[in-house]
C-alpha cells in the first residue's frame, strides 16, 4: 500500500510539473527551432582545377566564400557601384556612397526650369479671387504695390509723437525712395 502511494504522489508530481511552463522552461520539454538569423550561405562546391586537393586547415575559412560583411556590403551596394562612382566624380568613398543612394547621378540638368515652370503655375492657380473676378468683367487687376518704410524717419516721427503726447500712429509714415538703395 505504501509503494502505491508514493508512486501515485511521484506521478501527480510529475504531471503537474509538465503541466507548470516555468517547468517545461527549466526542463526544455518544448521544440526548438533553428535560428534564422544564424544560417550562412555556403558557396557551391567547385571541381578543382587540378585533382590534387588540399587537406583542409581546422579554423580557416574556406577560400571559395567572401567574408559576411563583404557580402553585405556588395548586396546593398552593388558589385563595384561605390568605387566607380568615387572615380567619376573624384570625390571621397562615403560621398560617393551618399550620392549614390540620393540618386545624384539621375538628377535631371533641367529641374530649374521645371521648378520654375511649376512655381509660374501655382502663383497663377492662387491669384486673388477679386482679380479673378475683375479679368472676368475684362478689367486689368492691379498689381499690389510695396513701398518701404524708411526706419530712421520712422524712428524719428515716432518719438517726436511721443514727446508732444500725441499718439504714435499720427502722422504720415516716411517711405523710403527708390533711388536711395
Amino acid at each position: 500500500m505504501k509503494k502505491v502511494i508514493t508512486s501515485a504522489i511521484v506521478i501527480a508530481a510529475s504531471l503537474t510539473l509538465t503541466a507548470c511552463e516555468s517547468a517545461r522552461k527549466q526542463f526544455d520539454f518544448s521544440k526548438k527551432a533553428p535560428d534564422e538569423f544564424a544560417v550562412v550561405k555556403r558557396a557551391p562546391l567547385e571541381m578543382p582545377p587540378s585533382f590534387e586537393v588540399v587537406a583542409p586547415r581546422p579554423g580557416a575559412p574556406r577560400p571559395q566564400e567572401q567574408a559576411t560583411d563583404q557580402m553585405a556590403r556588395e548586396a546593398i551596394l552593388g558589385p563595384d557601384a561605390q568605387k566607380a562612382l568615387a572615380r567619376e566624380a573624384g570625390v571621397t568613398q562615403g560621398e560617393a556612397v551618399l550620392l549614390q543612394k540620393t540618386g545624384a547621378a539621375n538628377a535631371s540638368p533641367a529641374i530649374r526650369a521645371k521648378v520654375d515652370a511649376e512655381t509660374a503655375e501655382l502663383i497663377k492657380e492662387e491669384t486673388p479671387g477679386i482679380n479673378k473676378l475683375k479679368e472676368m468683367v475684362g478689367q486689368t487687376p492691379q498689381e499690389p504695390s510695396f513701398e518701404e518704410v524708411d526706419p530712421i524717419a520712422e524712428a524719428n516721427r515716432i518719438k517726436a509723437n511721443k514727446a508732444a503726447g500725441k499718439p504714435v500712429t499720427s502722422g504720415k509714415t516716411p517711405i523710403k525712395n527708390a533711388d536711395e538703395d
